[in-house]
């Protein structure tokens, strides 16, 4: 196995900072098949104490907590999952998450003692709260130029509570998800554990915010759409979680209502996953699957995962980052297997999916990779896919964290080491056009932009 710490050895040559003179490299692989190390190779040292990067690659830090914003509001804290799209004359759109509540240590958007919330209407917030105070989560929206310029930011959906993670969808929306069931108390007036749809749009403005509550009231982390059949597979962040699929009535409008349902296998019933106590699931193993339908889906106990299971829908430990890619939906179990150290499984669906004849065929899972080994993965949380086909992982673990990658044959290799603190990396999704790699470290809240000689 490769050492966390491998790669602070022998690190003479920096890494510089921001895109200015930055060359491209065409047809360059510097992949797999040509090195000892799978991925890009060695990380070097980046001395402004940051972001240490593989021999070729720069990084810019495009915002940071506090920032004033364009709509007079300020950049709030705990920047957490991402997405892009792309915009007029090649510019890039990216949605963020901020993951807060009422109280966050982390700054919110309207000042320290909430001094710039007269700057919002009312009826932008999903919950304000009580007493002028509202919920500090929500979205954030960057235009960035086609050269990689930040020509706007600003807050583009307030009221919600703890948004963690997400997924963007065909048509051009990111869906938002409430890592929380917070219920109305004494600090909110509504409940929460709800997703919510943020348009991806360059004009400053507030997404409706509208919750999506036929998609279920649980501890959301994120989503992936099949573009071929739109529908919504969600991860539920929960040591006892479930996977489940939101089936719409009306393809590109979740609003509209639709079935909840939660994945089984057809060999086991109940089956737990986890690989805690006894390796029930081994690398590599596909297994048949079916879908619950589940009933009362806003959950006002809490107990939707439990029904489920009691259903014999199958256990899943912490599911995390989700992503559409390879024909596929990839998800991180953040606890799973022995050590507890995270799995990352793949879900082939159905070319039937979601139909009355889909157990003719039915979609496949697969446990793609458990490492049992905080030195090559510890605790991997938001993932996406890049455009050729690798997994890219962030870590949230309890030391030194890496972003990492995972080739389609299941070879595993470090891309980026978060030299300045011990922060979960978060929300890394690449650029429409495959150039930029975007990142957050979430405390103390820094969106970076990675470039550099990418695999073709």
């Amino acid at each position: 196995m490769i050492s966390r710490r491998h790669f602070l050895k022998n690190t003479a040559i920096a890494v510089t900072t921001g895109f200015a003179g930055l060359s491209f490299h065409s047809g360059c692989n510097t992949g797999f098949k040509n090195r000892n190390v799978y991925g890009y190779g060695e990380l070097m040292a980046d001395p402004e104490g940051i972001l240490d990067l593989p021999r070729g690659f720069t990084y810019k830090v495009i915002s940071r907590t506090g920032d004033k914003m364009d709509d007079g509001l300020l950049l709030p804290g705990a920047p957490d999952a991402m997405a892009t799209f792309p915009g007029r004359n090649n510019s890039t759109l990216l949605v963020r998450n901020h993951e807060l509540n009422v109280d966050s240590k982390e700054a919110g958007a309207f000042g320290e003692n909430n001094e710039l919330i007269g700057l919002v209407q009312d009826t932008d917030f999903y919950d304000i709260g009580q007493n002028n105070n509202p919920p500090l989560g929500g979205t954030t929206t960057i235009v960035l130029s086609s050269n990689g310029r930040v020509e706007k930011q600003f807050l583009s959906l307030i009221g919600t509570v703890r948004n963690c993670a997400g997924g963007t969808t065909p048509w051009g929306t990111w869906i938002t998800c409430e890592e929380s069931v917070q219920k109305k108390d004494d600090n909110h007036q509504k409940d929460h554990g709800y997703n919510f749809e943020v348009p991806f749009t360059e004009k400053i403005s507030r997404a409706k915010p509208q919750p999506l509550t036929a998609m279920g009231r649980f501890n959301h982390e994120a989503i992936a759409v099949n573009p071929a059949s739109g529908i919504v597979y969600q991860t539920e962040d929960r040591g006892d979680s479930l996977i489940y699929r939101f089936i719409p009535d009306e393809i590109e409008n979740l609003s509209a209502g639709g079935r909840l349902q939660a994945l089984a296998i057809k060999e086991t019933s109940g089956l737990d996953t986890r690989n805690w106590q006894e390796k029930h699931v081994a690398v590599g193993q596909t297994m048949t699957t079916h879908w619950i339908d589940m009933l009362n889906v806003q959950s006002p106990e809490d107990d939707l995962r439990k029904r489920g299971h009691d259903q014999g829908a199958a256990l899943f430990a912490r599911g995390e980052g989700m992503w559409y890619g390879n024909d596929s939906i990839y998800f991180a179990c953040t606890n799973g297997g022995r050590n507890k150290k995270g799995q990352v499984w793949r879900y082939f669906p159905s070319k039937l999916e979601g139909t009355a004849d889909e157990d003719t065929a039915p979609g496949k899972l697969e446990l793609f990779i458990e490492p049992n080994d905080e030195s090559v993965i510890d605790h991997a949380d938001n993932l996406t896919i890049a455009p050729w086909g690798d997994v890219i992982l962030c870590e949230d673990g309890s030391d030194e964290q890496f972003l990492v990658g995972v080739s389609t044959s299941g070879e595993i290799y470090k891309f980026a080491r978060n030299s300045l603190n011990n922060s979960e990396f978060a929300g890394a999704v690449f650029s429409p056009d495959g150039k930029t790699l975007f990142v957050n470290i979430q405390r103390p809240g820094l969106t970076i932009a990675i470039r550099g000689p990418w695999t073709t």
